[in-house]
């Protein structure tokens, strides 16, 4: 139980820092669409994650290179510039207040999902490498236990998130409030895409 609870909290912990993953999952909690399957996934590919880095730590430090980092960066810059763009695009007064109304496609929203998951370099260094380095001297029926920890620690994190959006977005139903968290999200995206190309230079 000790490691269920120390997994729990050290996953807890590394997911709790806001990146442009947390901040799409807020959005589709605000505007109602497809909470459930944004949280899932989030939460599915965590999990993958987290045991894939736990079982498989020693693999993965010898063929995860820097240039395989490069790639990665790389593909998250284009992701997260795509991503601005269209915001940037969007008119004020096409923007839907109207939550209850899905225009955005099922597809199109495991594609941002999944762009979101696992084109962020960050999702490999906190659940791959960092739980996978912490636990590498568990024995194995502790590694189960700090990896179910830690992966519940995301699937409470995520769905709190979306469903605590979701509740709160009857409170911004307004043009003025919309517009504002779409500004938000495009300065906070573009801070992230800085750092990013500041890591790809660097």
């Amino acid at each position: 139980m000790s490691f269920l609870l120390l997994g729990f909290f050290i996953g807890l912990s590394l997911i709790l820092a806001i990146g442009a993953q947390n901040i799409y999952v807020i959005e589709q909690g605000l505007k109602k669409q497809y909470v459930f399957l944004v949280c899932l996934i989030c939460s599915i590919s965590d999990l993958l994650l987290i045991f894939l880095g736990i079982f498989l730590f020693e693999y993965f430090r010898n063929f995860f290179t820097d240039n395989i980092e490069l790639i990665f960066n790389i593909l998250l810059l284009v992701f997260l510039v795509y991503f601005i763009i269209t915001k940037i695009k969007i008119k004020h007064n096409e923007i839907n207040i109207d939550f209850k109304n899905n225009t955005i496609s099922l597809k199109n929203t495991v594609i941002k999902t999944l762009g979101f998951t696992y084109l962020n370099p960050h999702v490999y260094s906190d659940t791959v490498f960092f739980l996978g380095n912490f636990s590498k001297n568990f024995l194995i029926s502790q590694k189960y236990y700090f990896g179910i920890g830690a992966s519940i620690a995301s699937f409470l994190f995520f769905f709190c998130l979306g469903y605590l959006s979701k509740f709160l977005s009857k409170y911004l139903q307004n043009q003025i409030a919309w517009k504002f968290i779409n500004s938000f999200i495009v300065v906070f995206m573009s801070i992230l895409a800085f750092y990013v190309l500041l890591d790809i230079i660097y």
